[in-house]
């Protein structure tokens, strides 16, 4: 083991787009674990587009950075040194630590990763928050039926791409919207959707109007912005929206203006619904059992883009908002 931890911090609050400056490399000494803490040594961290609103100076449902002090996200990793009982060196856990070669962490803040079930970075994957995202707003919020059209932008993100699989398998008809053509063959020809649209190619609405002749039933938006106005105004009566994420608008510095859509929610009777995964904290593990015999069976496909080296961590995390991965993004530190 090392004696030396590199850290990143928050060096600056980013002002649109984050850069290269909003962020420091700094070293320190490994910690020593105090009692019921475990010292954890990273082997992937997680990079996610809510991290964005959590370096702003603003009240969110994640509490803000503060600048000079280590971001955090989720990491899988191997136990280095444990003062608590229920881990010992050598296992595999996973938790929301610092972005740092080595974390500290009580206990009660980790889960066992089991190696057996599946690669150890399915569990910041689709056995890890995003898989659980999907599984919940998905079957709990949109609620596609048999014989349902579901549209899921972002489709070609660790969310997004669940989500399509599951509707499938749920009855509905899929269509992804996704930034490239690359992308949208993946959706259609790896992942069964039904029809994909590249938003960055063609006029979004008119493409759903023809990949969507009769309407849309439900909508799993991860994006806003005018894709989602694009949505609504092909949304059937009684359709379901369940609002994932936003990123087309997480580095605005000041909210567009858009056409006013609450008359469509009339309309179509349509509900809306805001979806955060930690409400459904309780039922995680059977979520993820789930999941886990969906992707044993063949059932649910997924991808990972790895970024390797820890010092490229502010690179990966940046490119999430070029549309640079397919599937989880994820650096691989250790």
């Amino acid at each position: 083991m090392s004696d030396t931890n590199r850290q990143w911090i928050l060096a600056n609050r980013p002002e649109g787009r984050p850069t290269d400056e909003d962020f420091e490399l700094v070293e320190s000494e490994v910690p020593d674990p105090d009692a019921n803490e475990v010292l954890v040594r990273t082997r992937y961290l997680s990079v996610d587009p809510y991290m964005r609103g959590r370096m702003r100076d603003e009240e969110s449902y994640a509490e803000p950075w503060e600048v000079g002090e280590p971001m955090r996200a989720g990491v899988v990793g191997e136990v280095e040194a444990s003062n608590h009982d229920d881990f010992e060196t050598g296992d595999i856990v996973t938790g929301n630590l610092e972005w740092a070669e080595y974390s500290l962490a009580l206990g009660s803040e980790l889960a066992p990763v089991d190696p057996d079930l599946a690669p150890i970075s399915t569990a910041l994957g689709v056995l890890g928050m995003p898989g659980r995202t999907a599984y919940f707003g998905t079957l709990e919020v949109a609620e596609p039926r048999p014989g349902d059209t579901m549209v899921v932008s972002g489709a070609a993100g660790a969310v997004g791409s669940v989500v399509g699989q599951i509707a499938r398998m749920s009855g509905a008809r899929v269509v992804g919207i996704a930034g490239s053509d690359r992308k949208c063959d993946w959706l259609t020809d790896e992942l069964g959707f039904d029809a994909a649209v590249n938003y960055k190619e063609e006029d979004v609405r008119e493409a759903l109007s023809g990949a969507c002749p009769d309407g849309i039933d439900a909508y799993f938006d991860n994006v806003g912005g005018e894709i989602t106005d694009a949505v609504f105004a092909n949304l059937n009566i009684d359709a379901r929206v369940a609002v994932c994420g936003q990123i087309s608008l997480y580095n605005a510095e000041e909210l567009p203006t858009g056409p006013r859509k609450l008359g469509t929610l009339i309309e179509k009777r349509a509900r809306v619904e805001g979806l955060l995964v930690g409400d459904f904290a309780p039922r995680f593990e059977a979520a993820t059992e789930r999941l886990g015999q969906w992707v044993s069976e063949g059932e649910l496909q997924y991808e990972e883009t790895i970024t390797e080296g820890f010092e490229n961590a502010p690179g990966a995390f940046i490119g999430l908002f070029e549309g640079e991965n397919v599937g989880k993004q994820l650096v691989e530190v250790a």
